[in-house]
């Protein structure tokens, strides 16, 4: 087996770390922001930071191998004016960055928890370490109106290479809209056009969109995270071929469709999961994705299960399925590469973990044993088949058909290297596990 680069090990709940930012390497980032830049990649995001008060506005990390992370500082040394005073927010959040119009650009949003007198602004550099410099106001939103919150911008470049911005959370739903490169700001004349909402019964709760262009299949995914950030925190899934929509999931539901179950828009692919007896992990959510060459990787922050205040960055690989959909890993990225799986290794014992879409808590591990004769029997004493399909995939046939995309990981866990994978079934339904 490929051998790991593995992060050196440390504990979950360091209390030195809470107020020495040389410390903080994963911990305290929400809302992570991702780009690449040389040979460096850059995390931005909110001025978040259990335990200890930042002056100034938006976390900077960096990474030569996304697994080792250097807080770099904040972006801004003063929170913007305008923003403050429409708000009076006493810091940023989900802020955005990219390299458009010739230099780079950096997002913020201004609000209060559960408010809807918020702000989003844009402020550029020439370089990614700055100095920034404000630019001011892209859109805001006003208390006691209908319509988006303005913050978790996001912006995307269309098929042509022309960006539009995605934002919104709870309330109004998320709206996308074209930018004029040059200004960073809405393209004069344009409209805003809803591309989500969820129904008020589970409060709009819809946030956090990240949309990625594949030229593969020449869809937009659109990733989005539902449900309460310090419980049942989780991300979905929706694509369309065109970049205002409709959205739609496996089952092929829209995403703005007020009128089924609101928990059943959306292929979930990653929520709180524990395998084994060991912590698990609460809310992974408000994801970036990092597209680094033909790799893409999922960027979102996560809190752990003992003390949910504790937030942490999360990396993991994302693995495109043959019908176009996205899986996640199970584990944080280790450095592994993709290679042919031989049949004889994954004879064994594995834990696995259905991505209920009904189900948001702390989702435990139950176990599945594959034979060497080519069967398979689960810990409820369910038995099957599976054969290999390709150099990394798999087929179970139970009562559904799941096809599992194996790679080699880094069990976090037990610290050690292992067989993962991500799986989805014929009926779009979403397992992760990992080899005993």
């Amino acid at each position: 087996m490929q051998k790991l680069n593995g992060p050196k090990r440390e504990e979950r709940y360091v209390l030195e770390r809470l107020t020495d930012e040389t410390m903080w390497g994963t911990h305290n980032a929400h809302d992570p922001a991702s780009i690449k830049v040389g040979d460096w990649y850059y995390v931005f995001s909110t001025d978040a930071a259990h335990g200890h008060h930042i002056n100034g506005g938006i976390q900077v990390r960096r990474s030569l191998d996304l697994i080792h992370w250097e807080y770099v500082g904040l972006a801004l040394e003063e929170l913007p004016h305008e923003a403050v005073e429409w708000t009076g927010a006493p810091g940023l959040w989900a802020p955005e960055v990219v390299f458009m119009g010739g230099r780079y650009v950096m997002y913020y949003a201004a609000s209060q928890f559960g408010q809807t007198q918020s702000y989003i602004g844009v402020a550029s550099a020439e370089t990614i370490d700055g100095p920034w410099q404000d630019r001011g106001l892209v859109v805001k939103s006003e208390a006691g109106t209908s319509g988006p919150n303005a913050i978790d911008p996001n912006i995307t470049f269309d098929a042509q290479g022309e960006p539009w911005l995605v934002y919104g959370s709870f309330f109004g739903g998320l709206y996308v809209f074209p930018v004029d490169p040059e200004t960073g700001k809405k393209r004069p004349g344009s409209e805003e056009t809803l591309i989500a909402k969820r129904h008020q019964s589970v409060e709009g709760a819809i946030e956090g969109p990240y949309i990625v262009y594949r030229e593969a299949d020449r869809h937009y995914y659109l990733f989005v995270s539902y449900d309460s950030l310090f419980k049942d925190y989780h991300i979905r899934v929706a694509r369309s071929t065109s970049i205002t929509g409709p959205y739609v999931d496996f089952d092929g539901n829209v995403m703005t469709d007020l009128e089924i179950d609101p928990q059943q828009v959306g292929m979930k692919i990653l929520g709180g999961y524990r395998f084994g007896a060991g912590e698990g992990w609460v809310g992974p959510g408000h994801n970036s994705v990092l597209q680094d060459g033909d790799k893409d990787y999922l960027v979102h922050h996560v809190r752990g299960e003992q003390d949910p205040h504790w937030h942490e960055l999360h990396i993991r690989k994302i693995i495109w399925t043959e019908s176009g959909w996205p899986l996640v890993s199970p584990q944080r990225y280790a450095g592994e590469e993709e290679r042919p799986i031989e049949m004889e290794e994954l004879v064994g014992e594995w834990e696995w973990i259905y991505m209920d879409r009904t189900k948001h808590g702390v989702l435990p591990s139950n176990k599945i044993e594959l034979l060497a004769d080519g069967t398979f029997v689960t810990e409820d004493g369910e038995r099957g088949r599976y054969e290999k399909l390709t150099d990394t995939t798999i087929k179970l046939y139970g009562p559904e058909g799941i096809t599992w995309h194996v790679l080699p990981g880094w069990d976090w866990e037990n610290w050690r290297e292992t067989l993962v994978f991500a799986g989805l079934s014929d009926q779009g339904r979403v397992f992760i596990g990992k080899q005993l």
